[in-house]
């Protein structure tokens, strides 16, 4: 029985481990702040966007015109990600929670953003 534990506990471990190499943690991202990145897994340079420097419920397309792939919303208010940079709805949106939601693989490349109110 504790070998079969052991080995059980083992091949979990190894199973976090892979998984933590797929998506590696982010940077870090303050609360408070919209944390967004041009490459999946948190790659590339990261841009954020704070609730004091960020027009709220106003659609802000991303700067230079450069999508996301990944993101990390710790502003404490629901942000919605487009795929249009004029937060269209005929392209893909969703909505994600404010207070440590992390997205290592957006299902589109985010064109702009809007923070709600609440």
């Amino acid at each position: 029985m504790r070998t079969t534990l052991l080995a059980a506990t083992a091949g979990a471990a190894a199973l976090l481990t892979s998984a933590a190499a797929a998506h590696p943690a982010p940077a870090p991202c303050a609360a408070g702040q919209l944390c967004l990145w041009p490459e999946a897994g948190y790659g590339g340079p990261r841009t954020t966007h704070e609730l004091s420097d960020t027009d709220i419920e106003s659609c802000v397309p991303l700067p230079g015109g450069h999508p996301a792939r990944s993101f990390v919303n710790r502003t404490g208010r629901p942000v919605t990600t487009y795929q249009s940079a004029e937060c269209g709805e005929t392209g893909e949106f969703d909505t994600y929670p404010g207070g440590g939601t992390y997205v290592p693989d957006s299902p589109y490349e985010v064109r702009a953003v809007k923070i709600w109110e609440r």
